[in-house]
């Protein structure tokens, strides 16, 4: 009779209602959050996320990047659906979106000087990098798939460079295509391969729109693998030192980080604002609004400016197959930076020598990117040969002979201790005395 009662009185334990518990929302969100997790792991990556508390500006442009690349796709997918990929149809296509569809133009310029800014945000990021050695260990990965991010964006912005169907897109798509003819043995049949015939013609443009269409959708991909890579060693720093989270050395992601990277996203939306209502065609080639003719070769054919860099290394090397192994090489050596710089030091703030080297190198950017947009000839020849050279030269012996030869400051300790103190290097010096006491 008792076991009974006791069976009588059991009452089992709601275990959906212990599992609604766990969602730190309510209401229809938490509901949602308890079957599918989303909103709990954007909090806690996001909003909840522990960032060092010292980040400046410059690590405002993650994103910018994110806010560009959206725009990028939602713009490109509205072009989409206007474009013809057609050699007779690709250039009326376009007019006919500026002139015909409401507000076309509006959506033409954006996607047009998006692109551009979209390499300014990632030049400045990349060379935040460098800069402040994120790079190094525990994010090797997470730079890796930042090179190949800028890879793609090359690609992508090469192939959408075609799509007007002027005359720089034309002849840089037949220009840049010839070179796979200089790969040994194969070479002819990738470039036909390409052409989808024996020139650049209705195939290769068909072919260069889907390619340019999808390639987006992974370089988003890769972004988020590139962000959950941040995610698991954390934020780097301007100190570059360790920091444990939660801390007195970190703040919470919202609403500090939150706030910054907004008001640096305000503010360049409105430097884009500018750029777009005001000299949309700037960044351009002018050559670039005359049909494309077969038969009319122009007087320098060049791309994009935020390819020229490169573009100056392919032909400051008189062999055409060196040539092009020379401006992969100078990409892909990128990924292999965190071994290339011996340091154990991360930030070029402690790094009085490399500090020096690092404007050099900016400086050779800057030229290479210059002498990429003049003709390939006398002085202009030598410049691009002699800054190719330090390129090279920078990453390859300066950078693993700096990490063992150079002598840095002292770093703190932790981000909080030398800001209070008043002397950045007042951590190690207290911790030197505790040591020696």
């Amino acid at each position: 009779m008792q076991e009974n009662n006791k069976e009588k009185n059991y009452k089992p334990v709601n275990t959906n209602k212990v599992a609604e518990n766990s969602s730190p929302f309510t209401g229809v969100l938490g509901w949602l959050d308890n079957r599918l997790p989303i909103f709990r792991m954007f909090k806690h990556e996001y909003l909840d996320f522990q960032v060092p508390k010292n980040l400046n500006y410059w690590w405002s442009f993650g994103a910018i990047l994110t806010f560009t690349l959206i725009g990028l796709i939602i713009t490109g997918l509205i072009l989409g659906m206007h474009y013809k990929p057609s050699t007779a149809e690709a250039f009326e296509s376009v007019e006919k979106i500026m002139r015909d569809v409401n507000y076309g133009w509006l959506i033409r310029y954006m996607h047009m000087n998006l692109a551009s800014f979209f390499f300014i945000a990632v030049y400045l990021h990349m060379f935040r990098g460098l800069y402040f050695g994120s790079y190094k260990e525990p994010r090797q990965l997470m730079w890796i798939f930042g090179v190949t991010i800028y890879f793609l964006m090359m690609a992508t912005a090469f192939l959408g460079y075609t799509l007007p169907w002027g005359q720089m897109s034309f002849w840089g798509a037949t220009v840049i295509t010839n070179l796979f003819s200089a790969i040994p043995l194969v070479g002819e049949g990738i470039v036909t391969w390409l052409w989808g015939g024996y020139s650049v013609d209705n195939p290769t443009l068909t072919r260069f729109f889907t390619l340019h269409y999808l390639i987006p959708f992974l370089i988003l991909g890769l972004v988020v693998l590139h962000i959950w890579a941040l995610h698991v060693p954390g934020n780097n720093n301007p100190v570059g030192i360790d920091i444990k989270k939660p801390s007195k050395d970190t703040v919470p992601f919202h609403p500090y980080i939150v706030i910054k990277d907004g008001f640096a996203l305000l503010m360049f939306m409105i430097v884009f604002a500018f750029f777009v209502f005001y000299t949309p065609n700037i960044l351009g080639h002018a050559d670039n609004y005359i049909e494309a003719d077969p038969l009319v070769t122009p007087a320098h054919i060049v791309p994009e400016w935020y390819l020229l860099p490169f573009y100056a290394i392919l032909r400051s090397v008189p062999d055409k197959l060196l040539g092009v192994v020379a401006m992969l090489s100078a990409i892909f050596i990128l990924a292999a930076l965190p071994w290339l710089d011996t340091s154990k030091i991360r930030s070029a703030v402690f790094r009085p020598l490399y500090r020096q080297f690092y404007w050099i190198l900016v400086a050779d950017v800057l030229v290479l990117g210059y002498v990429g947009a003049m003709p390939a000839e006398g002085l202009y020849l030598l410049i691009a040969r002699v800054a190719t050279a330090y390129y090279f030269l920078h990453f390859l012996v300066i950078l693993p002979v700096l990490g063992l030869k150079e002598k840095t400051v002292p770093v703190p300790l932790s981000i909080t201790e030398p800001i209070l103190g008043g002397s950045p290097n007042l951590a190690t010096a207290k911790n030197k005395e505790s040591l020696n006491n």
